[in-house]
């Protein structure tokens, strides 16, 4: 089960930087002029989870494998991208594939690095990104809609609940708002629809601001007003330096601590990106340990054990019986699995059983 963050943003901004450092690679080019990155480049990374490590310590793990997370960097887009141009069109299309969308804003002042505007406004260029996600979103509903109108005439079912999602959401585009302002109004079986659609604006979205290294442990004026906007919309920003966190994500593990100890930096701005992301798309993390391995694996929140059981191995969920249960702090409390047991910690959870972020699970199948 793959989950992806589209990196998004105006020319210029550090997404391609951000990937970088997230990626520990220089496989996407940064460099000070538009267009540099032309196809999406796609990487896989690590999440972050100090649980992890803390279980396979008790288990005596021979291995650790983190779960991970897709960062997709995505041509920079420009003013008139709906109407295809800049690389408009191929944009569009990377981006509506993904499962979330992380605006990249320039939130630092740089001589030596044009801005495709002229002057550094983070709010602006997030409304310009925003305008011509909608506009695209709005075109791409007109065709639909004129499509499933004449299938609802004839009776068509599936047409006219689409209908009654897409319509709302042309409403919403029409008047300056993004298609996921409409889904608290929504069905679950509606949000299903709108989710099809693979409009870009119902996607949900989070704030990176990028400031410059002595903005990196406080931020500043222009992050805030980030923050601000993410707030008013529900949802977060994270304050990053990319051409820090790129510095620091080819340093050994050893001295990146010495590193970030010498800007006031806690940890790596990416880890917040990562696990901000994660949280984004409504992911939990469940565990398999045992003395081979400890493993993270990753669930939409509301999943069901079989499910659970399913994102290991398809047979898993197919023959589920039952899940040997321990949650996270019993397991830690308990020092390992025995004790767990012992304590009647350890729980048989059946194919109605939801599951929580943190449960290590052992689980019984027959095929």
């Amino acid at each position: 089960m793959g989950f992806n963050c589209g990196i998004v943003g105006l020319p210029n901004v550090g997404k391609s930087t951000l990937f970088n450092a997230l990626t520990a690679t220089a496989a996407a080019q940064a460099a000070n002029y538009p267009f540099c990155t032309i196809e999406p480049n796609v990487g896989r990374v690590s999440v972050p989870d100090e649980r992890l490590d803390k279980l396979a310590a008790i288990a005596s793990s021979a291995k650790i494998v983190p779960t991970q997370l897709e960062f997709v960097d995505i041509a920079g887009l420009v003013r008139g991208a709906a109407k295809g141009e800049g690389l408009g069109n191929k944009f569009l299309s990377h981006i509506r594939e993904v499962d979330a969308v992380l605006y990249v804003l320039r939130c630092f002042e740089d001589d030596d690095i044009t801005h495709v505007e002229g002057s550094i406004d983070p709010i602006r260029d997030a409304e310009t990104v925003e305008t011509e996600l909608m506009l695209a979103d709005m075109e791409s509903l007109d065709k639909r809609i004129y499509n499933a109108q004449k299938k609802a005439k004839g009776g068509e079912q599936e047409a006219k609940d689409q209908l009654a999602v897409m319509n709302p959401a042309l409403v919403a585009l029409q008047a300056g708002k993004p298609a996921r302002t409409i889904i608290p109004t929504l069905t679950p079986e509606q949000v299903q629809i709108l989710k099809q659609l693979q409009l870009v604006t119902a996607k949900p979205v989070l704030y990176i601001a990028n400031v410059g290294e002595s903005d990196a442990a406080t931020g500043n004026a222009y992050a805030e007003r980030v923050a601000q906007r993410a707030k008013d919309e529900g949802t977060t920003s994270v304050v990053i330096a990319a051409a820090i966190e790129s510095d620091v994500a080819v340093l050994p593990l050893d001295e990146q601590k010495e590193f970030l100890d010498a800007l006031s930096l806690t940890e790596p701005g990416l880890n917040r990106v990562i696990r901000a992301g994660y949280n984004l798309l409504d992911l939990i993390t469940f565990f398999t340990v045992g003395p081979q391995e400890s493993r993270a694996w990753t669930v939409r929140k509301g999943s069901t054990a079989p499910q659970a059981a399913g994102v290991i191995h398809t047979d898993f969920e197919r023959g589920f019986i039952k899940a040997e249960t321990i949650d996270y702090q019993s397991f830690i409390d308990c020092h390992g699995e025995s004790g767990a047991r012992e304590a009647g910690k350890l729980r048989q959870e059946g194919k109605d059983y939801i599951v929580a972020d943190g449960d290590i699970f052992h689980f019984k199948f027959n095929v």
